[in-house]
């Protein structure tokens, strides 16, 4: 793999916008007993192997997104798949978008930085996300068309990971 590329890959992330980053210290969490049936109904998405999800949380500020989501994304994290002998995450990606941020106030640099954190969390994408970027270097520009980052960068990569299952 060449080390350039995924150092292009790692400058073009949008810093601060994973769910445990120190930026949002202390990190908030659901309380015990509370959004039972929302996180019940997330974590039933995710438990389905035949079917692939992307949860979008949305709402008005204040309704508890954050903390919904960092909830999911810190259980996610800590529940682990073997795969030919190697345990990585469960947890693909996360990005929390944020108004007073450049980098994360739209969607330039989402999927550069969903690749980015998926290659990280599972070493056998790598090589795939690092071949596209090889391929197009111009996936890594912000202004790309979202739907060739999103088939290049992530798609493509997670149907290697995913192996037969179809991702959609």
């Amino acid at each position: 793999m060449s080390e350039g590329t995924w150092e292009k890959l790692s400058h073009v992330t949008a810093n601060g916008s994973e769910h445990d980053s120190r930026e949002r210290h202390p990190h908030t969490k659901c309380w015990e007993g509370t959004r039972v049936t929302l996180l019940d109904y997330i974590y039933g998405l995710s438990d389905k192997k035949e079917k692939n999800q992307v949860i979008w949380l949305h709402g008005t500020a204040g309704v508890g997104k954050f903390s919904v989501a960092f909830t999911v994304a810190e259980r996610m994290e800590d529940l682990k798949v073997t795969e030919q002998m190697r345990i990585e995450t469960r947890l693909a990606g996360t990005f929390f978008f944020s108004r007073k941020h450049t980098k994360r106030c739209t969607t330039g640099y989402f999927f550069a930085t969903l690749a980015y954190q998926l290659a990280s969390n599972f070493c056998s994408v790598r090589t795939h996300v690092n071949r596209a970027n090889l391929e197009n270097p111009a996936l890594l520009d912000p202004d790309k068309s979202v739907h060739d980052q999103m088939e290049d960068l992530f798609l493509r990569p997670l149907r290697k990971l995913q192996g037969t299952t179809r991702i959609r």
